[in-house]
């Protein structure tokens, strides 16, 4: 039985591939990381980053001018900060997890979910959190409570739909 090709002609916007969970090794934003990772992938890479809204509009651009449209997306991209107390915890350190963790997943929809509603076409958003977002590990109270975000956004999203319909209102006259 020959297996079936789901994916096959389908096109994916995959963020973080090229580092971190995807590749095995610390957060590596390099072109050279990047190349390795779609050679070995057999996919194209693109630089962008996921905190920049610009960079989101140019990956929409890129995969409909190079590949006709677009059909996934993964929010794969992460950071964390070294394991610490919460009071050691920096703004910095705060502000890197809640960019890529949170604010990247809502970017990808902001830019991206219009392009699926205007075109009719159907797409599919997959984030990749972290177990500890529901099992949260010791001294990482701010990465813990990103993947949670993220967790619970996807949860609701997918209850209520991308773009839940308004009450309908009927007035009936004179009453």
């Amino acid at each position: 039985m020959a297996p079936q090709l789901r994916l096959q002609f389908k096109v994916a916007i995959v963020t973080g591939g090229a580092s971190g969970f995807a590749a095995a090794s610390p957060p590596n934003l390099s072109d050279d990381a990047g190349d390795a990772a779609a050679a070995e992938l057999k996919c194209d890479f693109v630089r962008a980053d996921v905190t920049r809204r610009a960079d989101w509009e140019a990956l929409l651009r890129t995969a409909i001018d190079r590949f006709g449209g677009l059909d996934i997306v993964v929010n794969n991209a992460g950071m964390t900060y070294a394991n610490k107390p919460t009071e050691t915890v920096t703004e910095q350190d705060f502000d890197l997890v809640m960019s890529v963790n949170v604010k990247s997943v809502w970017l990808s929809t902001d830019v991206l979910l219009p392009y699926f509603l205007e075109k009719r076409r159907p797409g599919c958003f997959i984030q990749i959190a972290s177990t500890a977002g529901v099992r949260p590990r010791p001294n990482l109270t701010w990465y813990n409570a990103s993947k949670a975000a993220v967790i619970n956004a996807t949860k609701v999203r997918a209850e209520n739909g991308a773009s839940p319909k308004p009450p309908t209102v009927i007035k009936a006259e004179g009453a």
